[in-house]
């Protein structure tokens, strides 16, 4: 993620952040809610909320809730970019080094937080909640979730219940390497996975919708899908696209290449080949070769620039241990 953020405060050790859009019944409950959990801690926190452009009374709950609430940092988007889009603006208005995630409809518990925390303070860089009894409707719900769960975790290889809770903790330098965009919110272990981080899970409670209605339809499982290709081809071949390109681009070319060949013999051989199918597949095998294998040269070209232009490495150190000992003499 980009680097946007205003000065960090020192004395804020904690982040909440939540993306709002169309809570206004809820708001007033959640915040209550996060305060009897966190305030009892003893740790300096804020709470992070984000209006994904609201269509109801969101911002002005917010408004008042803000004349109250010194812990309360709201983020006003101009409209409905999408949850993937106000998380991100919510990680970089967040000042803590620790940043707690999770939904603004008092279905994930806040009281889970604490338990979270203690987690992640045992060495792990994400914990990610798992909604073990989901309070969700079986087959609009709960099935669709269960199997989307198989999938990713088989695509991106880091193996989780629950890809879809927002309950989530994270240490801030995970989220400062992330690029957040599309629908990539769900898929945060992957990416962060990607970036060396160490994950884990928990079991959290999950309660019953009270106000309003699910924003998720199913129109949402294509764009979930596109992105699951898109983090796959990440984990695999971010920083060596010409290997995935190149390959399948000189695999063509090499049956495209063999194929002439045959036909060249056949023309000699005084047979007619001009309306062969195969002539046909000869020469789209050798396009397509050609195509794919400067798609790969363009991709390295343009991942050299991402890394260069930005100073970004291509590793992540976690920690560098030096000796203690003195030098021999």
């Amino acid at each position: 993620m980009a680097a946007t953020s205003p000065e960090r405060s020192s004395a804020v050790t904690l982040s909440v952040v939540i993306p709002l859009f169309n809570e206004e019944e809820s708001l007033p409950m959640l915040v209550a809610q996060l305060l009897g959990s966190l305030r009892p801690l003893g740790e300096a926190f804020e709470l992070v909320l984000v209006d994904d452009g609201s269509s109801d009374g969101t911002a002005r709950v917010l408004q008042q809730l803000s004349e109250t609430t010194p812990e309360l940092v709201a983020v006003l988007l101009r409209r409905n970019y999408g949850q993937t889009a106000a998380m991100a603006a919510g990680f970089d208005a967040s000042s803590g080094e620790e940043i707690v995630t999770l939904d603004g409809d008092l279905q994930n518990d806040p009281a889970d937080i604490p338990l979270m925390l203690n987690k992640l303070r045992e060495g792990y860089d994400l914990v990610s909640g798992w909604r073990f009894q989901r309070q969700d409707a079986a087959l609009s719900r709960l099935l669709p979730s269960k199997l989307a769960n198989k999938l990713i975790a088989a695509v991106t290889e880091v193996r989780l219940h629950d890809y879809g809770c927002s309950l989530k903790a994270y240490r801030r330098e995970v989220v400062t390497d992330l690029n957040l965009y599309g629908e990539l919110h769900r898929f945060l272990p992957a990416l962060a996975s990607i970036e060396g981080a160490r994950i884990t899970e928990v079991k959290v409670n999950h309660q019953p919708r009270r106000f309003g209605k699910s924003k998720y339809g199913i129109d949402r499982t294509f764009r979930v899908l596109m992105d699951l290709l898109t983090v796959w081809f990440m984990k695999r071949f971010l920083t060596r696209p010409m290997h995935v390109f190149g390959f399948w681009g000189l695999l063509a070319m090499a049956a495209g290449a063999v194929m002439g060949g045959m036909l060249l013999v056949e023309k000699l051989l005084g047979h007619d080949i001009g309306n062969r199918p195969l002539l046909t597949l000869c020469v789209l095998l050798l396009l397509t070769g050609v195509q794919l294998f400067c798609f790969g040269l363009l991709g390295e070209l343009m991942m050299r620039t991402y890394h260069e232009s930005q100073g970004r490495p291509i590793y992540r150190i976690r920690a560098t241990l030096r000796g203690k000992a003195p030098l021999p003499a």
